[in-house]
């Protein structure tokens, strides 16, 4: 009985060791709650943040925010041996480019990367936006804390970047501060396309866009839940693509939705306590974040924000009626909350920073037969362990079923009816951690 117990207990700590990363879970214990507080009063603190704002000001106005983030990237890369490029990337938007660009300005985004080890050139980014507004969205002079909305975001990068930057990642991580969320898109737009002419691979983007209201304007108090936003397939697709999806499946398995569904099973693994909900949407009905400009590029990305939102404290004038507080200040976050989503960010940057790269050409085969077929171009890395076929009922938002079939570029699952589910690949390094599923691209048969 005392072998078989013990036997049982190592096996169960084998699988446990494969499945999780002490890492992890030292980086969610590294994320402070009282340094998010600090800087999302300190950005506040800037009066407004608009687009259109004073950019001379010490004290005041965008300029001065994005210098001080700026600053906080620089500082943090001095404490790491110098482990961060920080820069600022900008594009001019002329006046008339849409009725909230009242003057010509420059959209002045605030970047820093941690260059990956092995592959530099491969890229996972956590954006927040620099820049805030009331009610009028043209109104650049008056007070605009922008404290939720999005200065929770920001100090989540920023936070992240203190964490990570303690680590050394085989693929690239960006920390960005992007602006002009609220004029039309201009700070994703602009580093979308620096990232095309730069070649960037971009393995996703994960945009944080008001990260810190727990207290619903439905009456629900919710610390706990959070939102994914993510588009269900490639707006790049080329139409001989989009046909296929009609006999083949993969309505809802495009490179941003297998970042999301990536995202809830590291989240589910390593902080089950929290509620990850996936929004089979690009954003909150009829609107759109700073994901989008990167979608519309071909790169995956995804929006994280609170459950539950409070829309007398988003885009408001500061005043009291009727009892209630309108705007968007500093007492209504929760900064525990924030926290708890920068990790969130955090352990998913770290296990997508560590992991190998997607397998390629993932074809599949099985038609009218009773067993499913895999063929797939394997990743040119030594520190590959192998690939895990994944699979689920065509009805389920997750990746509910997995075998791993070792470091081969083909396998057959016998008994699964390739009619009855969905499947995809992810490569497994040794190190335990895992690429995002892809989904096959291709058919093949016998």
């Amino acid at each position: 009985m005392k072998t078989f117990f013990t036997t049982t207990l190592f096996l169960f700590s084998i699988v446990l060791t494969a499945q999780t990363d002490q890492r992890i879970y030292d980086i969610i214990d590294a994320i402070s709650s009282e340094r998010i507080e600090t800087d999302i009063k300190k950005l506040a603190g800037f009066g407004t943040r608009h687009t259109l704002s004073d950019t001379v000001s010490t004290t005041r106005g965008i300029g001065a925010a994005r210098r001080w983030i700026k600053s906080e990237f620089d500082n943090i890369s001095k404490s790491c041996n110098n482990c961060l490029e920080v820069f600022y990337q900008k594009d001019l938007v002329k006046k008339g480019a849409n009725q909230r660009i009242i003057k010509d300005v420059m959209v002045v985004n605030v970047v820093a990367i941690q260059r990956g080890t092995k592959y530099p050139n491969r890229f996972i980014m956590m954006s927040g936006d620099i820049d805030s507004r009331i009610t009028d969205p043209t109104n650049f002079t008056d007070d605009s804390p922008g404290a939720n909305d999005n200065a929770t975001g920001m100090a989540g990068a920023i936070e992240a970047a203190r964490v990570l930057s303690k680590y050394k990642f085989e693929n690239s991580i960006v920390y960005v501060g992007l602006s002009g969320e609220e004029q039309g898109l201009f700070g994703g737009k602009g580093l979308a396309n620096y990232a095309k002419t730069k070649n960037w691979e971009i393995i996703g983007v994960m945009n944080n866009d008001m990260i810190g209201n727990i207290k619903g304007v439905d009456g629900v108090i919710d610390n706990r839940t959070f939102r994914i936003f993510s588009e269900p397939t490639n707006l790049t697709d080329d139409k001989k693509t989009v046909e296929r999806r009609r006999f083949y499946g993969g309505e809802i398995d495009g490179i941003s939705r297998q970042l999301a569904r990536y995202i809830h099973k590291t989240t589910k693994t390593y902080m089950p306590e929290m509620n990850p909900m996936m929004v089979y949407r690009l954003d909150r009905f009829g609107r759109g974040g700073h994901h989008r400009p990167f979608n519309d590029a071909g790169f995956a990305g995804i929006r994280i924000m609170e459950a539950h939102e409070n829309y007398t404290q988003q885009h408001q004038d500061i005043r009291e009626e009727n009892g209630i507080k309108y705007g968007d200040v500093v007492e209504h976050v929760n900064f525990e909350y924030a926290a708890k989503l920068t990790a969130v960010n955090a352990i998913n940057m770290a296990s997508i920073g560590w992991a190998p790269p997607t397998p390629t050409e993932v074809k599949i085969g099985g038609i009218v037969e009773p067993s499913a077929k895999f063929k797939w171009k394997k990743v040119n890395d030594p520190n590959i362990k192998g690939y895990k076929i994944y699979w689920r009922d065509t009805t389920s938002p997750t990746w509910d079923h997995s075998r791993f079939v070792g470091n081969v570029d083909n396998f057959t699952l016998d008994g699964i009816v390739i009619d009855n589910y969905f499947f995809g690949i992810a490569a497994v390094g040794k190190n335990g951690h895992e690429s995002p599923v892809v989904f096959p691209s291709g058919i093949f048969r016998k």
